[in-house]
């Protein structure tokens, strides 16, 4: 398998598989991810994970996609592998992909920074790549176990609760986002929606965020139950979506039936299933 920034998160599994069996043939795979991870995947200026992707290094870019693709499987990696450099090169890429990708006056998360050109390309707050935030931070707290007042764990909250509270002036009457969250003319996205149901309700399920944002991952669930046709399938997902040019790229992006938007109400719905014990 080509190592890339998306086909790193595979070895997310692979890590809490092998915590689980301590079968040791897994071994050798996580030992050459990490490493891989640590030492080989380019960097961009300021030491960012480049996102390297499937024949393209997108030099000196970093993407918001990175933050579960990566980072997370990165500092699961440094659990099990009993690697504290790669925890703490994961807690040091969250807080880089902050200062580049989350926009100050909003909360919501640009696609992508690009140090060659000094900008978020378009500007876009694409639904899909925000909800990989909203995924991303609980079940990194979740997996670091800081305790009770360490400052990262304080931070990441505070940068969760900033993006939560954005989303929720966003979320359509029906409980479903935009595929481009502030702009109600894009199309209802089903993968984003999940995600944000997700991420919203596993932190109000940990006590991280209010419990007054439950409704608003309700909403969520409901919308996702609403488009989920009689064979299983999640409707009114997005496609692969590179960093787009302009704003009106995201909208022209096509929707299918894709396998990451069943993985997202997959997680959405098992999240639910907590609120009935």
């Amino acid at each position: 398998m080509e190592k890339n920034i998306n086909t790193a998160v595979q070895m997310l599994t692979l890590a809490y598989l092998y915590e689980e069996t301590h079968d040791k043939a897994y071994l050798s795979h996580l030992c050459a991810w990490g490493d891989w991870l640590y030492y080989d995947l380019p960097r961009t200026q300021r030491g960012g994970f480049q996102h390297v992707t499937y024949g393209d290094l997108n030099q000196d870019e970093m993407w918001v996609d990175t933050l579960m693709m990566s980072i997370l499987t990165l500092a699961k990696l440094g659990k099990v592998l009993h690697r504290p450099e790669y925890t703490e090169e994961a807690k040091k890429q969250v807080l880089l992909h902050i200062q580049f990708l989350q926009d100050k006056k909003t909360g919501l998360w640009f696609h992508g920074w690009s140090f060659l050109r000094n900008d978020n390309f378009s500007g876009a707050f694409w639904g899909r790549g925000n909800s990989w935030v909203t995924i991303s931070f609980p079940e990194l707290l979740d997996l670091l176990d800081l305790p009770r007042g360490d400052s990262f764990q304080e931070y990441l909250t505070t940068i969760l609760k900033f993006q939560v509270e954005a989303l929720e002036n966003y979320q359509d009457e029906s409980g479903l986002w935009h595929t481009l969250i502030d702009d109600s003319s894009s199309y209802l996205e089903g993968s984003a929606t999940a995600g944000f149901s997700y991420g919203i309700l596993k932190a109000v399920h940990d006590h991280r965020i209010s419990r007054r944002h439950r409704e608003t991952a309700m909403k969520g669930i409901q919308a996702l139950l609403d488009n989920i046709d009689d064979t299983g399938v999640l409707g009114r997902t997005s496609g692969g979506t590179p960093i787009g040019e302009t704003k009106e790229f995201y909208n022209d992006v096509q929707i299918s039936a894709m396998p990451y938007g069943q993985s997202m109400a997959a997680l959405a719905l098992t999240e639910y299933l907590k609120e009935f014990y």
